[in-house]
């Protein structure tokens, strides 16, 4: 068994210097889990210790899973990648886009020049953006009294495109479109596909979109961070969504979510289940967006995240963000990675076979603090290798 003190030292040494609230972090090598630990405070109103079992809300580590599903639909040829995804979800057919206003605020509204597709919606090149990057996206809610897509309501998917599917990149709602494609396909809510065809067989025990009650007692805050200090919020996504949100709904734990990586390092197998094919798993971690490359996203909601500027050249699989070049971390090129916005990370280096999962929870999203302890993180990680 590697000696893992230094990590703990690192992480336990950042939360009692306040640099974050509370970490809990979890990493593998291909022969089995090497560390699981929490540090500091879950909630710092009443102290609560975080620790190794806690639950958090992963947010947009939840797009990755929810992509898995799409890609098991797209293995048993009931969904395709490149067909045109209205023929499953019609409400996407006469899908617009934006291209301003007018002097009375009206938004200016013209049809898509071509169909989106699965692949556009894994790939965030479909023309979905959130509002959270995107003034533009927060004026046309604004104007038209549309609700934010964490309100969980179906009126929030019903916002326009900013471009024509396939023309770039930008970070938005497309994998909550996947999810509804994966209800339409299965007849199934999200969760319960879900939870038969990924979490249950994975043995991912306390992931899901509702929080149930033994996960109540270990959840986390999310917390903001504010000149006097961290403020615990009472911010919870709603626990009777209108629809789950495939894109941003989860919640976890580090431990449970290290299965899912594993899982996906280990091309869909997992202690003896196979949940993916090896082929589909090499077409989820390969670029699936052409010569495109993301974005850096400029924040339109400070309270909600701060600027975030990607190394150049980050390309996207189906679902995950890959770095083309090393990191100076150790990660190698070709790896997968991605985050939720109160501040929880992972990657998967399918090079060196080492996978990390690491979760505070504050807000606003990419906070400097909370990025160098993760980096450190992973830093310590591979020293190990």
């Amino acid at each position: 068994m590697a000696n893992t003190q230094a990590i703990a030292d690192l992480l336990k040494r950042a939360a009692d210097a306040g640099d974050v609230p509370g970490v809990v972090a979890a990493a593998a090598t291909a022969d089995g889990p090497i560390f699981a630990a929490g540090f500091g405070m879950r909630d710092t109103t009443s102290g609560a210790a975080m620790t190794a079992d806690t639950v958090v809300w992963i947010a947009s580590m939840t797009k990755a899973v929810t992509g898995a599903c799409a890609m098991q639909l797209v293995e048993q040829g009931r969904l395709s990648l490149d067909a045109p995804i209205a023929t499953v979800l019609p409400e996407l057919d006469k899908v617009q886009v934006l291209e301003g206003f007018a002097p009375d605020g009206t938004p200016r509204l013209r049809p898509a020049r071509r169909p989106i597709t699965l692949r556009h919606l894994l790939t965030h090149t479909a023309g979905f953006v959130y509002d959270i990057w995107n003034p533009e996206m927060g004026r046309y809610l604004e104007t038209t009294g549309t609700p934010s897509i964490v309100s969980c309501e179906n009126a929030a998917l019903t916002i326009p495109l900013l471009f024509d599917p396939g023309e770039r990149w930008d970070y938005g709602i497309g994998i909550d479109w996947a999810g509804k494609a994966v209800e339409a396909v299965s007849g199934h809510k999200l969760s319960d596909y879900m939870q038969q065809h990924l979490l249950q067989p994975l043995g991912m025990k306390d992931t899901g979109f509702k929080i149930g009650e033994a996960q109540r007692q270990r959840l986390a805050k999310v917390h903001s961070r504010t000149q006097e200090g961290f403020v615990a919020t009472d911010l919870e996504l709603p626990q009777e969504p209108e629809f789950e949100m495939g894109g941003g709904g989860l919640y976890s734990t580090a431990s449970d979510y290290l299965r899912f990586t594993r899982m996906i390092m280990n091309k869909g197998t997992l202690d003896g289940t196979r949940v993916l094919a090896p082929e589909t798993v090499a077409t989820m971690t390969a670029n699936a967006m052409g010569n495109l490359t993301c974005r850096a996203l400029k924040t339109g909601a400070p309270a909600s995240s701060n600027n975030v500027d990607f190394i150049d050249g980050m390309q996207w699989g189906l679902s995950f963000l890959i770095n083309p070049q090393p990191l100076p971390t150790g990660r190698s090129a070709g790896s997968l990675a991605w985050a939720g916005l109160a501040n929880s990370y992972f990657w998967i280096d399918p090079i060196r076979q080492v996978t990390g999962v690491y979760a505070t929870q504050v807000l606003p999203f990419f906070d400097a603090k909370a990025v160098q302890l993760f980096q450190d993180f992973e830093t310590a990680v591979y020293r190990l290798q």
